[in-house]
C-alpha cells in the first residue's frame, strides 16, 4: 500500500492552542517552557519495502459508520525519489489534500510536504508547507476574519515523518518494542513534536469469509516540555491512532483510526470497496 499519512490530530494538533490554555494564568513559565521543550531525536525510518508506483482508493468514515468522504492517493516514483497525494473529498465540499515528497534508499527521508485542510468539515483551516533541504516552514492562519502568512526557519530532524507515518509501521523493525519519530505540528506556531509508535499485537479480519491475520499498532503524540507534561491534565492530549496492516512478507494499509484535527471525531480511513453499476441488457 502506499504511504499514508497519519490523519491527525497531529498535522493540526494545534500546540499553540494548547500552549495558550495551558500558561495563560502563569505567563513566567513560558520560558521555561521554551527551554524545555526540545525533543531527543529518532532515527530515520529504515527501508524494508520499497515504495512503487501506485492508485489506491480509500474511504473515510463518521463514527456511526457513515462514509463522508472519498479518497485517492497517488505515488509516482522516479529513482529514488518518490511523490504520494493523498486526497480526502468530503461529501459536504471539504478537502483534506497533503503532497509529500521523500527519498527511498537506506532508509526514508522526506523532502517536502504541504497539507491543506478547509471546509466545514474542518473547525480551522489548515495550510502547512515544510521544505527540508532549506529548513523552511510555512503556514497560513486566520486571525479576526484575515489571513496571515508565515515563514520560519527550523531545525528540522532526519526523522521528521509528515505523509509518512504508514511507512513507520509498514516497515516496522522486527522485534522491536517502540519507534520515535518526528513531526511538525500545526498551529499559530507550529512546533516538533514526536510519534511514539508501539506495537499492539494481532487482530483477525476476514475477506469473503476466509479469516486473515493483521498487525496493529498505535501511534502515540509526544508533545515535549512542560507542555506535554500538563497537556493530559487538562484534556490536550490527542488520542491515540490506532492502523492495521497485514501480517506476512508484505505489510499492505488496511484500516486507521483517529482524529484529523484537534479535539476532531474518531474517523476511520479504510481500502475502498468498489462496487459496479450493471448495465442493462439490449
Amino acid at each position: 500500500m502506499v504511504p499514508l499519512r497519519c490523519p491527525l490530530a497531529l498535522a493540526s494538533l494545534q500546540p499553540s492552542t494548547v500552549v495558550r490554555g495551558i500558561f495563560n494564568t502563569a505567563a513566567r513559565l513560558v520560558l521555561i517552557w521554551h527551554c524545555a521543550a526540545r525533543l531527543v531525536l529518532g532515527d530515520p525510518i529504515p527501508v524494508k519495502e520499497k515504495q512503487g508506483a501506485m492508485y489506491g482508493l480509500l474511504t473515510l468514515k463518521s463514527t456511526n459508520g457513515k462514509v463522508i468522504a472519498i479518497g485517492d492517493q497517488i505515488t509516482t516514483v522516479e529513482g529514488n525519489r518518490v511523490r504520494s497525494r493523498l486526497t480526502f473529498h468530503f461529501r459536504d465540499g471539504s478537502i483534506d489534500d497533503e503532497i509529500s515528497v521523500f527519498t527511498q534508499a537506506n532508509v526514508f527521508q522526506l523532502v517536502s510536504d504541504h497539507h491543506v485542510q478547509k471546509g466545514p468539515a474542518f473547525r480551522e483551516p489548515l495550510d502547512l508547507s515544510i521544505d527540508v533541504p532549506s529548513r523552511v516552514v510555512s503556514w497560513r492562519e486566520v486571525k479576526n476574519g484575515k489571513e496571515e502568512r508565515h515563514r520560519e526557519h527550523m531545525d528540522l530532524p532526519s526523522d521528521l515523518a509528515n505523509g509518512m507515518t504508514l511507512l513507520v509501521v509498514q516497515n516496522f523493525p522486527e522485534k522491536a518494542a517502540e519507534v520515535k519519530v518526528s513531526y511538525v505540528a500545526a498551529g499559530s506556531k507550529p512546533r516538533l513534536v514526536k510519534l511514539s509508535s508501539t506495537p499492539a499485537g494481532n487482530e483477525t479480519f476476514r475477506v469473503a469469509g476466509i479469516g486473515r491475520q493483521s498487525k496493529k499498532c498505535k501511534i502515540h503524540v509526544e508533545i515535549g516540555g512542560i507542555a506535554g507534561v500538563i497537556a493530559p491534565i487538562i484534556g490536550k492530549q490527542p488520542p491515540d491512532i490506532e492502523m492495521w496492516v497485514t501480517s506476512g512478507e508484505v505489510a499492505t494499509f488496511l484500516k486507521m483510526q483517529g482524529p484529523l484535527f484537534e479535539n476532531g471525531p474518531i474517523w476511520t480511513t479504510e481500502l475502498a470497496t468498489p462496487t459496479w453499476v450493471e448495465t442493462p441488457p439490449r
